[in-house]
C-alpha cells in the first residue's frame, strides 16, 4: 500500500486545515514478502465545491487569498440585492458577509445609493480590500471602496461622476499605497478611463481618457475604448480595451503611472481583449482574447492566448481555444496564471462536441509560455443557453491548488492535483517514482518516508537520495521481506 500525504490537500491520514481524498486503488500483495504496493498511478484530481450562494447574487469576479481565507464579491444578493464582499475559509467553513451593498434607487445602470452596486475588481493590502462598484455611488456611476478583511470600517473613496469615468471595473494597488483603476465607460469623450486614488480617498485624478469613436462601424479611433484588464509594473500601468482601435476589435496599451507616455501597442485585429486575462512577467505580456459566436458553422474566432513584448514587438498568439482545447470552440475566456513556465486559463462559454451544440460549459487548462505541452486539467458539467451568467469566471492558484468561482451554480470551487507515485519491482529491487512536475505543478521538494505500521507509525525517511530519470524522480530499494508502507512528505 502507498499512502499519499501531501501538505496541502491529499492525504490518507487528515492534517488540520487541509483538503483531502482518500482515493481507493487497486493493490497487489506480493507472496510471501508482506508488502502491498499500488497497481498504477494517481492522476485524479480533487474538485470541492466550497460553497453555493442561495437567494440570489452570484460570485462573478474573481478571489482573493490571505493565509487560509479567500476573499471575493458577488454581484446581486446581500440585505438588498446590490451585491456582496464576502471571505471564507479554504477548507469551505466561515462563510461571512463582510459587507452588503444598501439599496439602490432608479434603473440599471445608472442606480444609485451610497455604497454602490455590483462589486468587482477585489484587491487586498495589508488587511484591508479595495474594490470597485460597477454602479451605484451618488451619481450612478459606479464607486471605488474598501473595507477591512474583519467587516468593519467599510468607506467609499470615490464615488464617480460621468466625466471622470463611468462602471470602474479593474483595480490594481502600487507600493505607495495609490490605487490605479479602468472605467468602462465616461471620461471627457465617454469611451472610459484610467484613472487614480489614494487608498485614504484622497487625491483622485484621472490619467487617460479614451478619444471618440468614429461614427460608423468597425467604430474605430486611434488608442482603443471600453478599457477593462489593467495590471501595474513598476511605474508603467498596461491594460486593454475591448472597442476601438484600428479596427474596432481592442487594444493592448501602456500608460505611465503619472499619466504620460500613453501607448497604443497592439490592436486587435479580429478578436477582442477579455477582461482579466492580462499579466506580466519581465519584459512580456500575456493576454487572452474573447471568441466570436457567429454561427455554429463557419465564421467562428475561437479566441486565444497571446503573448507581446512590453515594448509592442513580437506579438504572438500562442494557442487558439478551438485548436488544443477538448472543447470546439472557446467563445469567452477568463482570468490568465503564470506560475513559472506554466500558464493556467480558464474557458468559459464553450459549445463543445462532448455537451452538444448548444450547450455551455468551461475549461481549466494549462500550458507552457512557448505555447507547448497543452493539458486539460478540469471540464466544467455542461449547461444550456439561458441559465444566467455562464462557466467559471476568476482562478487564482495557491501550492498546487487552484481557487475560482463558477456563476451557472453560483458557487466557490477548487481544484486540486495530487502527484503521481508509482511503485515498479524490478528483480529483487522495487523502484518507486514522482514526477519532478505535474500539470505544472513542481513537486521537486517532496521527501519519501516508510514506515512498516500504519497504527502507530513512524515516518522515516528513505534512502538512498531520488536521481532524476526522464523526468522522474527514482529512489531504488531493495525488497527487505517487511511490509513497508510508502508516503510523499513536504
Amino acid at each position: 500500500m502507498i499512502d499519499l500525504n501531501h501538505s496541502q490537500n491529499l492525504a490518507v491520514r487528515p492534517r488540520a486545515g487541509c483538503f483531502h481524498e482518500l482515493f481507493v486503488l487497486p493493490v497487489l500483495m506480493m507472496a510471501g514478502l508482506g508488502l502491498m504496493m499500488l497497481a498504477g498511478q494517481v492522476t485524479a484530481q480533487t474538485f470541492t465545491d466550497l460553497y453555493s450562494f442561495s437567494g440570489g447574487g452570484w460570485p462573478y469576479g474573481g478571489l482573493v487569498l490571505s493565509g487560509k481565507t479567500l476573499y471575493g464579491t458577488a454581484r446581486g444578493g446581500g440585505s438588498s440585492g446590490s451585491g456582496t464582499v464576502f471571505a471564507i475559509n479554504t477548507d469551505a467553513k466561515g462563510f461571512t458577509n463582510l459587507h452588503s451593498f444598501a439599496a439602490g434607487s432608479g434603473e440599471y445602470p445608472y442606480i444609485t445609493n451610497s455604497d454602490g452596486v455590483d462589486p468587482s475588481g477585489l484587491v487586498l493590502s495589508g488587511n484591508v480590500l479595495y474594490a470597485t462598484a460597477f454602479t451605484g455611488g451618488i451619481s450612478g456611476n459606479g464607486t471605488v471602496f474598501a473595507v477591512n478583511t474583519d467587516g468593519t470600517s467599510f468607506r467609499v473613496l470615490h464615488s464617480f461622476f460621468y466625466n471622470d469615468g463611468s462602471s470602474p471595473s479593474a483595480l490594481v494597488i502600487s507600493a505607495d499605497n495609490t490605487l490605479y483603476g479602468t472605467a468602462n465607460y465616461g471620461g471627457s469623450l465617454g469611451r472610459g478611463t484610467v484613472f487614480k486614488v489614494n487608498t485614504d480617498g484622497t487625491g483622485f485624478s484621472t490619467l487617460y481618457s479614451f478619444t471618440a469613436l468614429s461614427s460608423s462601424y468597425p467604430y474605430t479611433n486611434s488608442d482603443g475604448a471600453s478599457p477593462n484588464g489593467l495590471i501595474l509594473s513598476s511605474n508603467t500601468l498596461y491594460g486593454t480595451t475591448t472597442d476601438g482601435g484600428s479596427s474596432g476589435n481592442g487594444t493592448v496599451f501602456a500608460l505611465g503611472t503619472n499619466g504620460t507616455g500613453f501607448t497604443n501597442l497592439h490592436n486587435f485585429e479580429v478578436v477582442r481583449a477579455e477582461a482579466g486575462g492580462l499579466i506580466v512577467s519581465g519584459n512580456i505580456l500575456y493576454g487572452t482574447v474573447l471568441g466570436y459566436q457567429l454561427g455554429f458553422d463557419s465564421g467562428v474566432n475561437y479566441g486565444s492566448v497571446f503573448r507581446i513584448n512590453t515594448d509592442s514587438t513580437g506579438f504572438t498568439n500562442l494557442i487558439g481555444f478551438g485548436e488544443a482545447s477538448r472543447a470546439r470552440r472557446g467563445i469567452d475566456c477568463s482570468q490568465l496564471i503564470l506560475s513559472g513556465n506554466t500558464l493556467y486559463v480558464v474557458v468559459s462559454w464553450v459549445p463543445n462536441e462532448f455537451a452538444g451544440e448548444y450547450a455551455t460549459t468551461g475549461e481549466v487548462f494549462a500550458f507552457n509560455t512557448d505555447g507547448t505541452g497543452f493539458s486539460t486539467l478540469y471540464w466544467f458539467p455542461a449547461y444550456s443557453f439561458g441559465e444566467g451568467p455562464v462557466g467559471p469566471a476568476g482562478l487564482i492558484l495557491s501550492g498546487n491548488t487552484l481557487y475560482g468561482t463558477e456563476n451557472v451554480n453560483r458557487t466557490i470551487f477548487s481544484i486540486s492535483f495530487p502527484l503521481q507515485l508509482t511503485i515498479t519491482p524490478s528483480g529483487t529491487n522495487l523502484i518507486l517514482s514522482w514526477p519532478t512536475n505535474y500539470a505544472g505543478f513542481d513537486y521537486s521538494g517532496y521527501t519519501l518516508q516508510s514506515t512498516t505500521n500504519l497504527g502507530s507509525p513512524v515516518w522515516t525517511t528513505n534512502s538512498p537520495t531520488p536521481v532524476v530519470v526522464n523526468g522522474q524522480l527514482a529512489v531504488t530499494n531493495p525488497i527487505s521481506g517487511t511490509q513497508q508502507f510508502f508516503r510523499l512528505s513536504q
